[in-house]
């Protein structure tokens, strides 16, 4: 439930009330009775914590050397896969040259 804020139009008090989306907007002040108008809210920052949620919210201070350690891996994984492959064919050749000489 979201907290309103209200301000009178009489005598300029302002205040907030905490009520559902679908109760009714308080017409009168509390202090002089005179007329109110809700105001726009501007409490709008809020952090998601918890599960469930992006990776990239709420980082700690360690991510950049994370981030760079994974990627440094991930490149020497990636030289170790074209080196294989690369043996791979070696022996690929080497096996049709044999049956080719036969």
């Amino acid at each position: 439930m979201p907290t309103y804020e209200y301000k009178c139009k009489k005598c300029g008090n302002t205040f907030e009330k905490f009520q559902s989306i679908t109760a009714d907007p308080i017409k009168n002040c509390k202090s002089c009775g005179g007329e109110v108008y809700r105001l726009i809210s501007k409490n709008a920052n809020f952090i998601l914590k918890g599960n469930g949620y992006y990776s990239t919210d709420n980082r700690n201070s360690s991510y950049p050397s994370e981030k760079k350690r994974l990627a440094a891996s991930s490149i020497q994984g990636q030289e170790k896969k074209e080196i294989s492959k690369k043996q791979d064919s070696k022996i690929e050749e080497k096996k049709d040259k044999e049956t080719s000489v036969k």
